[in-house]
């Protein structure tokens, strides 16, 4: 049987975690990162880590990316592309035992839809340029499976929280803010579960569309009231959105409404949610202590 290899471009938040996710499942898995002090931290942690800028591929990574059965991408794309299509299309294409690729898109491929549900079959009508240049890499990507002869799968992840990035630690650290705009609902998701959508892609080598999110779309100022409660804290005092000072890129969230179903988890790929709502995501974080987050 042919030795498995992960190679996953961009070990962020989500990466790290299908990595270590991953670890039992493969010969080796590996990924990119910035800096070399970040890979150094990997490494120890027995992920084969390499720096990979954007900008060029070293050596490296090209081998990495050649002995990869299972590639997974990601890195957001830019005004100029797709980074890894721009300079390792040559390697993904010679890579001889390559299998599948995974690809970490966004819920924010399908726009607006005024608080209506939207799920796996629903046309991406994205409104910001970064929602744009994802459809625009999704679209590469499948072109590049098929022209290599291998299964993509599209992973349109909604928002993302976990251990050190939630609500709980808003709260604690004073940063909280509960925005209230009527209607408005977000879907979320824990990184622990989208470990688990991207790993179950991988070892069935799944292609086509999968949104990896929670069952409950809800009202941001919800949660951030739900977590404030479990801290024995006093709930921040809700603003309007209409008057709040936001960043530009903050109130561009809040211009799409949406519900997203997730179907396909379940019902082609057997992923049962650990965390299937808010709820349960933010109570673990708290039992366990983990809201804190770690270095990594």
């Amino acid at each position: 049987m042919t030795e498995k290899h992960l190679f996953i471009f961009g070990l962020g938040f989500s990466g790290q975690a299908l990595a270590q996710r991953a670890k039992g499942d493969y010969a080796t898995v590996g990924g990119t990162v910035r800096t070399e002090e970040k890979a150094a931290r990997l490494r120890a942690k027995g992920i084969d880590a390499l720096v990979f800028d954007g900008e060029s591929a070293s050596d490296a990574v090209v081998a990495a990316t050649r002995r990869a059965t299972h590639i997974v991408q990601s890195i957001a794309p830019g005004s100029a592309g797709d980074p890894v299509i721009t300079l390792l299309r040559g390697a993904i294409l010679g890579a001889e035992a390559f299998e599948w690729l995974g690809y970490l898109s966004t819920v924010g491929v399908y726009g607006d839809h005024g608080g209506g549900w939207v799920d796996e079959a629903t046309e991406p009508n994205p409104l910001s340029s970064r929602s744009v240049e994802r459809v625009r890499a999704e679209m590469e990507w499948r072109i590049l499976g098929e022209e290599r002869g291998v299964p993509v799968a599209l992973f349109r992840l909604s928002g993302i929280y976990g251990p050190g990035r939630n609500a709980l630690a808003q709260v604690m650290e004073g940063t909280a803010r509960r925005l209230v705009k009527p209607g408005q609902v977000f879907n979320r998701i824990h990184v622990a579960d989208i470990a688990t959508a991207v790993a179950a892609g991988a070892a069935q080598k799944a292609s086509g569309v999968f949104n990896v999110t929670d069952d409950e779309p809800g009202p941001p100022q919800d949660v951030v009231a739900f977590a404030a409660g479990l801290a024995g804290q006093p709930a921040p005092p809700e603003i309007d959105f209409a008057t709040a000072e936001l960043s530009p890129m903050a109130r561009s969230f809040y211009g799409e409404n949406k519900r997203v179903g997730n179907r396909r988890l379940a019902a082609d790929l057997g992923v049962k949610l650990a965390f299937p709502t808010y709820r349960e995501g933010i109570a673990a974080l708290w039992n366990d202590g983990s809201w804190r987050g770690s270095a990594g």
